[in-house]
C-alpha cells in the first residue's frame, strides 16, 4: 500500500470512528450514560448492513436500516438498565455486547458465523484503483459525519439538551421539575445506538468484510480513549479525539515496519493509551476541549450586550 493510499484510508477511519465518537458523547458526554457496550451497536449496524445488501437494497437504505435496527436493540437494552447504578449499567451492556458477539460467532446462517464473509461495497465503481474507492469512502463517510454532527450539535443546544445535562448534573432536581429521566435516557440511548449503527454500516461496507472477531470490546474502549481524550460534553472534541486517537493508532501499525523495538508497536500503543487517560484523568479531566456552552438566545444577547458596553467603555 503506497503512502497516499495510507493516508486516504486513515482519513476514512478518522470519519467512521468520528461517527463512533459522536454516538459515545451524545451518551455519556451529555446525558452521562457509561456505555461500555458501543461495540454491540455497531456490529447490529453492519450486520444489518450485509444482510440487505445480500437481497441487493440500495445501499442507503441498508445504512438507515443499520441505524434503525441500532436504535430499536438500543431501546430494548436500556429500557430494563437504565434504572441501575452507572457501574451496572455499564457492566450490563459490556456483557450484552459480548453474548451478541457469541450469537453471530455460532450461527453460521448469520454472514458466516465464526469464519466471516465479504461485504459489497455501499457505491461500486467497477474495475477502480484502491484511491478512487478510498475517495469515494471519503465522501459517504464525511457527508454522514456531517449529518450526524450537526444533529447532535442542534439537539446539544436545544431545551432538550438542557434537560440532558441537567439529568446527568442532578437527577432529584430534574425529576422534580417534572422530567422523566428513565424516559430521556432511553430515547438519547437510542439516538446514540442509532448514529453507531449508522458507522457500523459503513465501516463494513469500506473494509469490505465482516466477522466476529471485528466486534471486540477493545473497539468499545478506543471510542472511550477518544471522547475522554477530546473532551466529553463537546462535539469538536469528540472529533479531535477520534483524529489523535486514530492518527497515533494507524502510526503504530507504519512503525512496525520501520522500528525495531523490544515491544510490539500494537502492544506499546495500547500501553501508552493508558498512561494517556490516566494523566487525561488525573490533571485535565474534562479533556482537551472543555465542556461546549448551551448557546440560546438570551446567552447570545447578553454576550452581544456585554461585548457592546465594553466597547463603548473603551
Amino acid at each position: 500500500m503506497d503512502l497516499l493510499v495510507y493516508f486516504l484510508d486513515l482519513v476514512v477511519l478518522i470519519g467512521i470512528f468520528g461517527i463512533f465518537s459522536l454516538s459515545l458523547n451524545l451518551e455519556f458526554g451529555f446525558a452521562g450514560l457509561a456505555n461500555f457496550g458501543k461495540v454491540a451497536f455497531v456490529l447490529v449496524g453492519a450486520y444489518t448492513y450485509y444482510l440487505l445488501s445480500e437481497i441487493n437494497v440500495p445501499f442507503y437504505f441498508c445504512l438507515l436500516a443499520g441505524a434503525v435496527a441500532a436504535a430499536i436493540v438500543g431501546v430494548i437494552v436500556s429500557l430494563p438498565t437504565l434504572k441501575l447504578r452507572e457501574d451496572y449499567l455499564a457492566i450490563v451492556v459490556l456483557s450484552f455486547g459480548e453474548i451478541l458477539k457469541l450469537i453471530v460467532k455460532s450461527e453460521g446462517w448469520i454472514a458466516g458465523g465464526v469464519w466471516g464473509t465479504p461485504v459489497l461495497p455501499a457505491i461500486s465503481v467497477g474495475d477502480s484503483s484502491a484511491r478512487i474507492d478510498a475517495l469515494v469512502n471519503i465522501g459517504l463517510v464525511y457527508f454522514c459525519l456531517a449529518v450526524c454532527f450537526v444533529v447532535v450539535q442542534m439537539l446539544a443546544n436545544s431545551p432538550y439538551g438542557r434537560v440532558m445535562r441537567a439529568i446527568r448534573e442532578d437527577e432529584l432536581a430534574a425529576e422534580a421539575l417534572g422530567k422523566n429521566k428513565t424516559r430521556y435516557r432511553a430515547q438519547i440511548f437510542a439516538l446514540g445506538s442509532a448514529i453507531a449503527g449508522l458507522g457500523g454500516g459503513l465501516y463494513a461496507q469500506y473494509i469490505q468484510f465482516i466477522d466476529p472477531y471485528m466486534f471486540v470490546p477493545m473497539l468499545s474502549f478506543t471510542v472511550w480513549i477518544m471522547v475522554l481524550v477530546g473532551g466529553p460534553g463537546n462535539n469538536w472534541g469528540a472529533l479531535l479525539g477520534a483524529v489523535l486517537v486514530m492518527v497515533f493508532d494507524r502510526g503504530a501499525n507504519i512503525a512496525k515496519d520501520y522500528l525495531t523495538l523490544p515491544v510490539d508497536p500494537s502492544n506499546l500503543q495500547y500501553i501508552i493509551f493508558g498512561i494517556l487517560i490516566i494523566l487525561i484523568l488525573l490533571y485535565r479531566p474534562q479533556g482537551m476541549l472543555k465542556e461546549s456552552q448551551i448557546r440560546t438566545k438570551a446567552r447570545d444577547r447578553i454576550g452581544h450586550e456585554r461585548t457592546t458596553a465594553e466597547t463603548e467603555k473603551s
